[in-house]
């Protein structure tokens, strides 16, 4: 399992823009941030991963310790671990990082409990677990506003992929997790519980009407066409460009990721990452053998 680190080289705009880090998991598509208010040298992780081998079982730290080093290499203080939504394709790494970081704060759109609600009962947990997202440190309200150090971000929730799925705008640079992806793959699938094609049109709405030059970064790439993976674009490029969008009415955008999302086959992970990600990433208690056991619900998906 690799995970290549790039530093973003994009020109900043002079108001407050903070620097970012991508970090690329191969073994899921993943792309996690390091985004860094350089006045102040805090720093917010977002959308970090856990990796895990499905033949084995096992669980590793590598790439959640790529982001560890670079931390301690540059003596950054992290603020915070932010989820852009629960993810299906990946285990989140945000318990572990929070174990070496323990004065971070690991947040969630505060519409959790709809999707936990919805999943809970699916893994039918053999140990109390409570569906209002207490299991997070902090649950954002849209339009909350937050500092990392002496950079100003908001929360944008942009559900429709999930219910809970926000968006981050850290200065010019706007983080959307699953919602968009580069203009050439388009945008995310809407067949989960909860998903709604239409509800993800008007997120995308929103997230369109900021200015054409605001950065985007993006939770997943799956370079189509042999191209090198890529996690950065713009919201221009977006609004001209995007296979899914440009030149879309609703109506047909609907039509489209609907007809799509019936020949998607389900992600390889998303029995081990769901119930995971319900718990922001920790493992469940150990049974009396002192192992920790995941629940593959048989016929349920």
């Amino acid at each position: 399992m690799t995970c290549h680190s790039v530093a973003n080289q994009t020109a900043h705009t002079p108001e407050n823009p903070p620097s970012v880090k991508g970090y690329f998991h191969t073994a899921t598509n993943t792309i996690s941030y390091l985004v860094q208010d350089e006045a102040s040298k805090h720093v917010a992780i977002i959308d970090p991963v856990l990796d895990y081998d499905a033949a084995s079982g096992r669980t590793g730290t590598q790439a959640a310790d790529t982001l560890l080093a670079d931390i301690e290499k540059e003596k950054l203080t992290v603020d915070w671990i932010l989820e852009t939504h629960i993810h299906a394709d990946h285990i989140s790494a945000a318990h572990y990082l929070k174990t070496k970081h323990p004065g971070a704060k690991i947040a969630v759109s505060d519409r959790i409990a709809q999707v936990q609600s919805t999943f809970a009962p699916i893994f039918n947990f053999p140990y109390p677990f409570a569906p209002n997202g207490r299991q997070f440190d902090h649950l954002f309200s849209n339009a909350e506003t937050f500092r990392i150090g002496t950079l100003h971000a908001k929360v944008i929730q942009t559900p429709g992929h999930t219910p809970a799925c926000v968006s981050y705008q850290i200065g010019d640079a706007l983080f959307v997790g699953d919602t968009l992806f580069m203009p050439d793959y388009g945008t995310a699938r809407c067949d989960f519980p909860g998903g709604d094609a239409d509800t993800l049109f008007t997120s995308i709405e929103t997230l369109l009407r900021l200015p054409d030059e605001t950065r985007v970064f993006l939770c997943h790439d799956y370079a189509p066409n042999g191209r090198s993976p890529a996690w950065e674009t713009t919201i221009r490029k977006q609004k001209l460009e995007n296979i899914h969008i440009a030149g879309k009415s609703r109506e047909e955008f609907i039509a489209l990721r609907t007809e799509r999302d019936k020949k998607l086959s389900m992600p390889a992970l998303i029995l081990p990452s769901i119930q995971l990600n319900l718990r922001a990433g920790e493992l469940p208690p150990p049974e009396k053998d002192g192992t920790a056991y995941l629940r593959i619900p048989l016929n349920r998906f």
